[in-house]
């Protein structure tokens, strides 16, 4: 194990700041996906034909919106986002401006996985909704929420694996993070020890993200 301490000695510092870029873009991200996302689902799935706040225009403009985002491949996506982010945050380079690009993403990947989540709902509790008089508020916070709490956490676990392989391209815009660490220091140099040593923390993020959502999720499914 002599060169896993090697290894944590000489670059030990610049992996755990890395790291630490990598859960602050998680992190803003998530938050744009719960705060962002989740409503622009809901939005989808409320709006859509037959749905109980029926709105084409919206529900049209709603799903192009989460269309083009997750059609475009990330890394164009982030270059073709670099003069709106210099706009946003006055800069194209650095960790806070890598992480707008993330947040796009973010938001058009939850907001999917919101609508589908919704749409395995049971088609009569919207009817006994519409059937009691409940306003679109009430219907969504009092039904519709908690029957999908536990699915929505599922999905938020999925986007945010997701999000964290997206992360790992940031560096190409000077985000840092465990993947921009593993490609220059690792790969770049061909030192394979640290670049194995980096996948393999990644590999345990994720399943560490992974089974806290899938306990998480199991505690709120009260079906």
């Amino acid at each position: 194990m002599n060169w896993l301490t090697d290894l944590l000695s000489q670059y030990g510092e610049d992996m755990a700041r890395s790291l630490v870029e990598t859960g602050y873009m998680m992190l803003v991200s998530l938050l744009a996906a719960v705060l962002i996302g989740l409503p622009l689902g809901m939005t989808v799935y409320l709006t859509e034909r037959g749905g109980i706040a029926e709105n084409r225009v919206v529900n049209t403009i709603a799903n192009l919106y989460i269309n083009v985002v997750r059609s475009f491949p990330f890394l164009l996506l982030v270059v073709f986002l670099i003069p709106f982010t210099r706009m946003v945050m006055g800069t194209s380079f650095g960790t806070q401006a890598a992480t707008l690009p993330l947040c796009f993403v973010a938001v058009a990947i939850y907001a999917r996985l919101t609508e589908q989540i919704l749409r395995e709902i049971p088609p009569g509790i919207p009817l006994v909704a519409r059937a009691l008089g409940a306003t679109v508020p009430e219907a969504v916070f009092r039904m519709l929420l908690p029957e999908a709490r536990s699915g929505l956490v599922y999905a938020l676990t999925s986007a945010s694996i997701s999000l964290l392989s997206y992360s790992t391209v940031l560096g190409v815009v000077g985000g840092g993070g465990i993947g921009d660490f593993a490609m220059r220091y690792g790969y770049q140099v061909y030192n394979d020890s640290l670049m194995y040593l980096t996948i393999v923390i990644i590999i345990v993020c994720v399943l560490a993200i992974q089974a806290i959502g899938h306990r998480t999720s199991v505690r709120l499914d009260h079906r």
